[in-house]
């Protein structure tokens, strides 16, 4: 026999193993049902983002080379939905006429906006290609709008080669594991778990060890079988695994070691060391350590809480800036902040703004019912 030893977060846990390589079960690792089946659904909603918004988008910016608003113009069924409180989609259809020609088409523009309350828009065209129509707020917010597109292609596009990259790595770990090799014990962090139907799926990922990858991994453990918890690492379960050396992803080990291909007497002399832990209650360590999971999520709510705080400084920041030192009035985020300000710290802003620029055209959020002059 030959020790083989892993460094914990809170003891040095000693697995005795056969000093011989051992082949695993590929099925120690498991892939989501869903992955595979949700990554062409991700990828064909990012798509179909880009292409239902992408030509809108372009239409606006090259009205915008050269705009002519159109003061007989209808701006019919207009519409404007906000989605879970953070992006707003506005939709209507437009009439008018020029030079003796009649025009209709339907718009629908989506930004990210804070805004509540109705918003005010006037029928714009292209002085060069009078077919193109869009709203006032279209051109308003186009940036807002191609930064927007731009951050959920990129979100989409993100998660669907993630889950893509995870599901191989996770098959050929499968793979692998099949083909003998020497074994490598390590503590892994348990980072969720969920009993269902006698069967207990824990995700756990491999960023404790010295050599530590940071990789997340997927097991589904039998009735009756319970992970070898070793202790706590920043109030989360730590359970023992193997690292096999010609596979991505660690095992995690039962605290029977029946996922090891041993002799009896071989498991005995490899669960000898851990007999004070298992008499000593550690294998429930997945039920107590529900606690340290709340105190976890806690954790995160503060973190979340505190990003919240930075963006909401950095935006008033970025406001502050705006109405007082902007070289133009026409800047966003700029007029998306000010128009989303209380009436009183709208009003200032728009003062601060008007004494710069109060001989130009009033700025969204500044502007009157003509869209043109200062309100």
């Amino acid at each position: 026999m030959k020790e083989k030893i892993g460094k914990g977060p809170t003891l040095t846990p000693i697995l005795r193993l056969p000093d011989r390589p051992l082949s695993l079960s590929s099925d120690l690792i498991s892939t989501p049902k869903f992955l595979f089946l949700s990554i062409p659904f991700i990828l064909a909603l990012g798509v179909f983002l880009v292409i239902s918004e992408l030509p809108d988008v372009i239409r606006d910016y090259q009205i915008r080379q050269n705009p002519l608003a159109l003061e007989n113009g209808s701006v019919q069924n207009g519409r404007c939905t906000t989605h879970k409180g953070v992006f707003t989609t506005c939709e209507a259809h437009l009439s008018y006429q020029y030079q003796g020609r009649s025009y209709n088409s339907d718009v629908e523009v989506m930004f990210t906006d804070l805004h509540v309350g109705d918003y005010e828009t006037d029928l714009v065209i292209s002085a060069d290609h009078p077919e193109m129509a869009t709203i006032s707020l279209g051109l308003d917010k186009l940036w807002n709008r191609i930064i927007t597109l731009a951050a959920f292609a990129l979100i989409f596009a993100g998660l669907g080669i993630g889950a893509t990259f995870t599901g191989i790595r996770a098959l050929l770990a499968r793979r692998q594991l099949r083909q003998p090799a020497m074994l490598t014990p390590i503590p892994v962090e348990i980072t969720g778990f969920n009993r269902s139907r006698g069967a207990l799926s824990i995700n756990y990922r491999d960023r404790i060890a010295d050599d530590k990858t940071g990789r997340i991994a997927l097991t589904i453990m039998r009735r009756g079988e319970e992970p070898l918890i070793i202790g706590q690492f920043k109030g989360k379960p730590v359970g023992l695994a193997v690292r096999h050396a010609n596979a991505a992803l660690p095992v995690l080990l039962d605290d029977r070691l029946n996922r090891l291909p041993l002799t009896e007497e071989e498991r005995s002399v490899a669960l000898a060391p851990f007999a004070p832990l298992l008499e000593a209650g550690q294998k429930q360590g997945l039920g107590r350590g529900r606690k340290s999971m709340a105190a976890s999520l806690w954790r995160g709510l503060q973190v979340f809480l505190s990003v919240l705080l930075l963006f909401a400084v950095g935006a008033i920041g970025f406001w502050l800036w705006y109405v007082t030192t902007s070289d133009t009035q026409f800047q966003s985020p700029g007029m998306d902040i000010n128009n989303a300000m209380p009436a009183p710290i709208n009003a200032w802003g728009c003062e601060q703004l008007k004494k710069r620029f109060g001989h130009e055209n009033a700025p969204f959020g500044c502007a009157a019912a003509d869209f043109r002059s200062w309100k």
